[in-house]
């Protein structure tokens, strides 16, 4: 009789406590391991999946002498073995996942299951699909990107895109979406001829891209809805995808970059690359020009910084000496002043 009350007490404490302890001890951290899983690339899988049978493979062998040991070192330390060794044989194979995509390159192929790094997109932004019938919500991004970069059409047109794949400094793929390659066709299409030139050339630059295997190119299959702005359901998707952007445009860098998403700009990189001048530093330039001020010259660097030279009309289309007395810093770039040596 005095069994029954304490042995429900306890019943009821095991169900309190389990109720309180699993979610965090067994719930949140499968869910935690289901969601890095699914944001790994194919390659990493592979590479990951086969370090780890390496692992264990290797610990096996390694675990036949210690079987013979007396007591539980004959049981604990083959376990301990096998787990560490699993687990190195993981990592390193997941730090290798470079060689596998570069054996096969189509595992970065996105996919179109829900919760895949290029998977549902959410139709509320503005993104349709081609009706293959992968629609649904897709949670906005909580981890770093996975290596896909957006390209926009300001990207594609500017053309330093193709020379930058080239030098190895771009990581991951070039993805294209549909509605950036409509419009970069109707750019092409256009009456007005430096538009037109402007869009054939961004259908050279990606012609260029696609043959180059520096970089690999996917074309996202995805437009835009009626009334949707290109720039937002551009940075809409790369939320959603965990993508990066890569642009020239300054105001989708500020846009983007408020909603999270990382920007590689091509401008930014190209002022990053340039010289660095200081105060009091002698330059050997060709004044090229007049400046807005009275008396002022203008020339720029080999890397096309702009160099303002105060008094220095009377040498226009000479070159001269000059020495810098300030640099000022721009959202356009980077633009220094200078006045003749010996003035």
């Amino acid at each position: 009789a005095e069994f029954l009350p304490w042995g429900l007490a306890s019943t009821l404490a095991g169900v309190i406590i389990g109720g309180v302890l699993v979610p965090y001890l067994i719930l949140k951290p499968w869910r935690a391991s289901a969601e890095y899983i699914d944001s790994l690339p194919g390659s990493a899988l592979i590479s990951g999946t086969a370090g780890l049978l390496v692992g264990l493979v290797i610990a096996s062998l390694v675990s036949i002498p210690l079987y013979t040991l007396d007591g539980w070192p004959g049981w604990g330390v083959p376990v301990i073995v096998n787990v560490v060794l699993g687990l190195f044989g993981l990592s390193l194979g997941v730090q290798r996942e470079r060689d596998v995509r570069a054996i096969f390159p189509g595992l970065e192929e996105p996919s179109r299951s829900e919760g895949s790094a290029m998977g549902p997109i959410m139709t509320g932004t503005g993104v349709t699909s081609n009706g293959n019938g992968w629609t649904g919500k897709a949670k906005p991004s909580k981890s770093s990107r996975n290596g896909n970069i957006l390209v926009d059409t300001s990207a594609i047109i500017d053309g330093r895109i193709a020379d930058l794949s080239i030098t190895g400094f771009l990581e991951g793929s070039l993805v294209v979406p549909r509605f950036v390659l409509d419009e970069l066709r109707h750019i092409a299409d256009s009456s007005d001829p430096l538009r037109r030139n402007r869009g054939r050339r961004g259908l050279e630059v990606l012609g260029k891209l696609r043959k180059d295997d520096a970089v690999p190119l996917q074309v996202l299959d995805v437009g835009v809805e009626n009334g949707k702005e290109v720039d937002a359901v551009l940075v809409q998707l790369a939320r959603e995808t965990k993508s990066a952007i890569l642009t020239t445009d300054y105001n989708l860098n500020r846009v983007a970059e408020l909603q999270g998403v990382q920007v590689l700009n091509v401008n930014e990189l190209a002022n990053a690359l340039k010289s660095i001048v200081l105060p009091g530093e002698e330059l050997r330039v060709n004044i090229v020009q007049e400046g807005k001020e009275v008396g002022q010259g203008v020339a720029y660097l080999d890397d096309g910084t702009m160099v303002v030279i105060e008094g220095g009309r009377r040498y226009l289309n000479a070159f001269h000496d000059v020495v810098v007395t300030r640099v000022l810093q721009t959202a356009a770039g980077r633009i220094i002043f200078a006045q003749p040596k010996g003035d």
